[in-house]
Parts: structure tokens; C-alpha cells; sequence
């Protein structure tokens, strides 16, 4: 028997009512016999002319013998009422459940994408044989010497009865080479062959039906929302699956081409909604999740957090390959890893899953393995896999090349969406020589190629060999920050500003960044006029700028500090910002222009009261390195605020451990130069100190000056 469990990746596509799965109570015969005949006869006028490629045979044989039903059902509605005992009426109840469940076999099979057929051939065909054996079932139990029924009705009844006890199992031989030859595919490009262009087009147009781009598409998106929301729960495994979407992919392109010259084609080709996994990362949704909950490696929200011998968390796959390529150390410090060992970090794992319920965002992290020893295996894209998307990238980039104006734009568009999947698609999309082309469209005076080029550009930089590759090519950074300052779209100037954060994890890229005319004017810019999600970028990257020492001058001159203090009345943005300064007020330049901002203070007064844990610990902090670079005045302007002395007693109660002993660092600057009149106790809460350490007390506060702020940008998909 059929069980709902059978449809659960077409869930969100057929939402099947309870009535599939219950027999109706509390109906007469007559009703229930209406109720049959019309349901069986939707069923044969609905399917009778539906083509489907796979399960063809077993598809028509079903529609035939619901096509005799409706002449049953009509048959016993001739009898009219009182013509039928109780154990009748059961079985007519239990009909409806069948009819109910062939409907939907019916629907799936018709709906669902036809790769996913064939991968399913031996488990559809089974559900088939399972529908036979239930009707079987109705027939052999149906009291029909209860009933007087004519001889052609009953003699009909027994040659059905008699077909179907011959039943068998049927699986199309068809459909099962067919399915062998997908895996023949797939297997020639792990072994680093490419399989014959005409043999493709043979199976997915003539074999598979499949006859545009636009039917690829939609194949595309139906195995990408099964991985999504089913990934571990599929059979065959996901990577059979991903393999699946990759070869489509491919095809779609070498079979069908770019849409030929017709950019108006071309544009809207772009702007059709992906569905799946496409249809959660939209920039709305990424754009609030918490930087807590993203992989400091990939910037992705962690599907499976692990903890490395440092304290600090990552996505497991992120962590895996840095592993693999011969890194022993951790990514966010430096420190070396006492051991290579990974530790499943079970409570922010479940505080993800908690955050993306109440969203409604699917978060089914792949658990497979021996969770008593905290194993937990992580799908690795296969070989296949990779060598499909290269395949996949050498002609997109060939596209961008020398294809017309809207192909480049449809290539630019795929380079996008492809560069956000894994770290190997980065790879040989930038192996296939796709940077250079991506710079030319940044100046492209259509909207849509620049922001996919600036998009593409921005999912490539998130693997870190590439980023040397765009810094280098001549003219390819001046052209991001020139999106930044003048892009045609929102969109396009956000893309630009999250680039330029990400160009900025490499240190030597920082002060290059710095010294493009225009980068930080335009940063500020954004994060003064910028949508929450701009403002976001903008933060981020001037937080990554602010630490190299040698950009703080220019960050002045080009008027970060305005936008930064700002930013700090911003919902969203103002720790971020307020991080930022913090870095910049370590020098004593940066001190005195954030002085010169008359709101600066009071604002930087205004975290300490009302910020959360951390927002109250970098403020003490950065308010510490205010007096400690600005000199006396700055001191004396900031004991001068009403309650600042009150405000640095509860800090130094009811802190974090850290907040404590900033404010305790600040009371004794302040103390110094007479400013604040705190007691004597108050100064070590929480610490033990001797009443002749003063010295020693001034120098452990002094060495402790960072600012802690975690920022992460997300990889904006598509």
C-alpha cells in the first residue's frame, strides 16, 4: 500500500487533504456512489491524454481500469438506495481512499521532474503494483451475491478480477535503460571524459522529452527543492541527485544554447524566480540572518556547526576542506590546532534550526554516522559532480566571450548562481578564465549585466585563491568601486560594497582598497542612504578596512567617521559601527576626529546604557581607547557626562567579564587625572587586586585593548 510518505518532495507542488488518507464517514450510499462515479470519471478525463515520458504503460494500464470502474459506479447508482448492506458500504468508503491515492500516483507522476522518474523506476513501478493489488483487494471482498447485479456487470467484474491476479511487477526495460544510461553519463565524467553531444541530445529530447531550456529549468528546480528540503531522506543518495541538476544544467546549454540573439528573451530568462533553494536565499532573508549563525569561512548559514580545538565554530564542510588543503590552523586566530579533531556544536545547531522554523526557512542538516562518538558526515559534491560544472562553466564563459549581448547576460547570470554552490564551482569558473570577461560587463551600460557581474565577482571571491586573481587583473577593483559609486542598481552598489568586504579578509588588500579613489566616500555613503541590507555591506567592509593601521587618515578625510556615528542611532548597524570606531579611536588621530563629532560621545554614552552585553562592552572599550589616544580634554569631556560615573559602577557589577575590566581600566584613567571620584573598591570587582599594585593594574588593563566584533557577509545567490 501507497503511503503519504511516498509524496513528501512534492508537498509543497500537491497538498493532499485528509480525505486521501481516511474513508469519509457519516455519508449514505447514494452520496458515497456519486461521489465515486464523479471522482472516477475526473480521473480518466484528467489523465487519459497526459504524456508522460516514464512509468508509460503502467500510467495507461491504471486509467484503463478506473475507466471500467466508472461503469460500475454508474451501474450501482441505477440500483438506486436500499440496495446495498452495510459491508458494501465499507467497501465503497475504502474505494474512495484508493481513488484518492491513484489521483495522486497519477499527479505525481505527470508533475514531477522526469530524471526523478527514472531514478525512481523500480519504486514508482512498485506503488503501481501496489494500486493493483488494492483494487484486487475491493473486488475479492465487494459482496456481490448480496447484490443483484446484471450478468455483464458481474462478468466484467471477473475478467478485472482475473487480470489483475496476473499482475506482476512491471518495470518498463525502456525506462530502466534509460535510467542506466543517466548513470553511464555521469560516470564518463568522473573518469574525466565528455560524453557525445548527440547522445545527450537523444536522451533528454527524444528519450526524456525534454525539448527547451525552459523544461530543463524546470527539471532543474524540482531536484533542487528535493535536495533542499529532502536531502536526507532520498534514495538514490543526493549526490546521484546533485548529479542529476548538474548534467541538466550543462545540457541545457549545449543542447539548447544562450536563447540565440533575442536579448529581450534573454533578459526575461533572467528574471524568472527560481524556486528551492534559490527561493530561500532571496537577499531579504539572508540579510538578517545573525552573523553568529554564518561560517566565518564561507559566510553561508551553517548548516552543520563544529567546534575546532580553539573554541571556535564553523560549517563542517568549510572547515573539512581548509583542512584538506593542508591548513593546521585556525582560520579566525591563526593558532595552530592542537589536534584535527571536530566536535559537533549540538546547542547553536539547534538555535539555527530554532531561528530558520520561526522564519519559515527549511533547515534539514545531514546527520549520517555514528552520533555516540559525535561523527557526523558531511555529502561531498562528487567527482562527477565537479567535472559536470566545469564542463558547465568553460561554456558559459565561452558565452561571455563572443556570444551576443543577451547571452552574455544569461552566462553572467548562470556564472552567479553556479559560483554560490560549492568551493569547487568557484574554482573552475575562475580556471575557465571568467574574471576578465565579468570586469568588461561592470561597465556595461545594462543594468542586469552589471549586477550579474558584480554578483558573479562577489561569489567567486569567497575562495580564497581567487581574490588575488581579481585584485590583479588590471582595472578589476577600480571597476567594483566605480559599481559602488555609480551602479545602475540597489542591488548592484550592495553587491560591490559585500566584494569589497570580502577582498578585504586578505590584509595586503586592505590599504589598495583604501587608496581606490572614491571606495570609502561611497562605503559611507551607503551605510548614510543605503537599504538595511546596504547598510550592512557597507559596515562590514569599513570594519575590515579600519584594521590596517595606514587607512585611518584616508577613513577620515573621506568621512567614515560621520556616517559611522551616525549609523550608531541605526537599528541593525550600530554595534557594527560602533566597532568601527572602536578600531579607529586606537590612534590618536582617529581619537581626535571622532572628538570633533559633537554627537560622538553622548552616543558612545548611550551604548554603554541601553546596548546589549556586547554592544555595553565595546562601547566601555572603545570609549577606554578614546581617553587613552584623545588626551586630557577628551577625558575631561567624557567624566562631564551626567551619570557616566553611575553608568561605570553598574558596568562594573553587572558586566561581562570583559566589560568588567574595561571599566575598570576606565575608571582608573579617569581617576588619574581627577576626573571621576570612584571608591577605591570599585575599581577591582570581580578581581583581586593589592592595594601597591597600581602599577600592575594599569599595565594588565593596558595590554587588553581589542575590539571583539565577529561581521559576516552572506554569498548573495541569485
Amino acid at each position: 500500500m501507497a503511503t503519504p510518505t511516498m509524496f513528501s518532495s512534492l508537498r509543497r507542488r500537491i497538498s493532499p487533504s485528509l480525505e486521501a488518507f481516511l474513508a469519509p464517514s457519516q455519508v449514505n450510499e447514494s452520496t458515497i456512489l456519486q461521489t465515486l462515479t464523479i471522482c472516477s470519471k475526473e480521473l480518466v478525463l484528467s489523465f487519459s491524454d497526459t504524456f508522460v515520458p516514464c512509468h508509460r504503460k503502467n500510467f495507461q494500464s491504471l486509467i484503463r481500469k478506473i475507466d471500467i470502474f466508472v461503469s460500475l459506479f454508474e451501474h450501482f447508482n441505477d440500483l438506486g438506495s436500499g440496495c446495498f448492506f452495510f459491508t458494501a458500504i465499507l467497501c465503497f468508503k475504502e474505494m474512495y481512499v484508493m481513488l484518492s491515492r491513484t489521483k495522486m500516483l497519477l499527479d505525481y507522476c505527470s508533475q514531477s521532474s522526469r530524471l526523478w522518474l527514472l531514478l525512481q523506476n523500480s519504486t514508482i513501478s512498485t506503488h503501481f503494483l501496489d494500486l493493483n493489488k488494492d483494487i484486487l483487494t475491493f473486488l475479492d471482498v465487494f459482496p456481490c451475491e448480496e447484490i443483484e447485479l446484471c450478468q455483464d456487470v458481474k462478468e466484467l467484474m471477473e475478467l478485472l478480477k482475473k487480470q489483475l491476479k496476473r499482475e506482476k511487477l512491471f518495470i518498463d526495460q525502456h525506462d530502466e535503460a534509460m535510467r542506466v544510461q543517466l548513470y553511464n553519463f555521469l560516470h564518463e565524467f568522473e573518469v574525466g571524459g565528455i560524453p557525445d553531444k548527440a547522445e545527450l541530445q537523444m536522451f533528454f529530447v527524444e528519450g526524456l522529452g525534454i525539448r527547451d531550456e525552459k523544461s530543463c529549468r524546470s527539471e532543474i528546480e524540482f531536484l533542487e527543492e528535493l535536495i533542499y528540503n529532502h536531502e536526507n531522506d532520498v534514495e538514490p543518495t543526493s549526490s546521484v541527485i546533485k548529479g542529476a541538476v548538474a548534467l541538466t544544467r550543462y545540457c541545457s546549454f549545449l543542447i539548447f544554447g544562450f536563447g540565440g540573439d533575442d536579448d529581450t528573451m534573454c533578459l526575461e530568462n533572467c528574471k524568472k524566480e527560481r524556486k528551492g533553494v534559490a527561493s530561500q536565499e532571496t537577499m531579504e532573508t539572508l540579510g538578517t540572518v545573525p552573523k553568529d549563525f554564518c561560517c566565518p569561512i564561507s559566510l553561508d548559514l551553517m548548516q552543520d556547526p563544529v567546534i575546532v580545538s580553539t573554541g571556535h565554530t564553523y560549517d563542517r564542510y568549510s572547515i573539512t576542506q581548509w583542512m584538506e588543503e593542508g591548513n593546521y590552523s585556525c582560520p579566525q586566530t591563526g593558532q595552530m590546532l592542537a589536534h584535527t579533531r571536530i566536535v559537533p556544536n549540538i546547542a547553536l545547531r539547534r538555535l539555527i534550526s530554532e531561528w530558520c522554523i520561526a522564519h519559515g526557512i527549511s533547515f534539514d542538516p545531514i546527520e549520517t554516522g555514528d552520533q555516540s562518538t559525535g561523527t557526523i558526515s558531511v555529502a561531498l559534491p562528487t567527482r562527477a559532480v565537479i567535472e559536470v560544472n566545469r564542463a558547465t562553466a568553460k561554456i558559459l564563459v565561452e558565452q561571455l566571450s563572443c556570444g551576443s549581448d543577451g547571452a552574455k547576460i544569461i552566462a553572467a547570470h548562470e556564472l552567479r548562481l553556479l559560483a554560490k554552490t560549492r568551493r569547487e564551482s568557484r574554482v573552475c569558473i575562475a580556471q575557465a578564465g571568467a574574471i576578465p570577461l565579468l570586469q568588461r560587463l561592470l561597465s556595461s551600460p545594462n543594468p542586469a549585466a552589471q549586477e550579474n557581474a558584480v554578483t558573479a565577482i562577489l561569489n567567486l571571491s569567497l575562495y580564497e585563491d581567487n581574490k588575488s586573481l581579481i585584485v590583479e587583473e588590471p582595472g578589476c577593483l577600480s571597476l567594483i568601486v566605480e559599481v559602488l559609486r555609480f551602479g545602475h542598481t540597489e542591488e548592484s552598489r550592495e553587491n560591490a560594497a559585500a566584494t569589497l568586504f570580502s577582498l578585504s579578509v586578505v590584509h595586503d588588500y586592505k590599504k589598495r582598497i583604501t587608496d581606490e579613489n572614491g571606495a570609502i566616500s561611497a562605503l559611507a555613503e551607503l551605510l548614510k542612504e543605503g537599504t538595511q541590507r546596504g547598510k550592512k555591506d557597507a559596515v562590514t567592509a569599513l570594519f575590515n578596512l579600519s584594521t590596517h593601521m595606514d587607512n585611518c587618515s584616508r577613513m577620515i578625510e573621506a568621512g567614515a567617521i560621520t556616517a559611522l556615528v551616525d549609523a550608531m542611532e541605526t537599528e541593525g548597524v550600530a554595534e557594527e559601527a560602533l566597532g568601527v570606531l572602536g578600531m579607529l579611536v586606537r590612534q590618536p588621530i582617529g581619537a581626535q576626529a571622532v572628538n570633533k563629532e559633537e554627537r560622538a560621545v553622548p552616543r558612545l554614552i548611550k551604548m554603554m546604557r541601553h546596548g546589549t552585553s556586547r554592544g555595553k562592552e565595546n562601547a566601555v572599550s572603545a570609549i577606554l581607547e578614546l581617553c587613552r589616544n584623545g588626551g586630557p580634554s577628551i577625558i575631561q569631556k567624557v567624566a562631564k557626562v551626567p551619570a557616566f560615573s553611575s553608568l561605570l559602577h553598574i558596568l562594573l557589577y553587572t558586566g561581562t567579564k570583559r566589560a568588567r575590566r574595561k571599566a575598570a581600566s576606565l575608571a582608573r584613567v579617569c581617576q588619574k587625572y581627577e576626573a571621576v571620584a570612584l571608591p577605591y573598591g570599585l575599581w577591582g570587582v570581580g578581581y583581586t587586586f593589592s592595594s601597591n599594585s597600581s602599577a600592575n593594574l594599569g599595565s594588565s588593563f593596558t595590554s587588553d585593548v581589542s575590539v571583539s566584533m565577529s561581521i559576516s557577509v552572506p554569498v548573495l545567490w541569485g
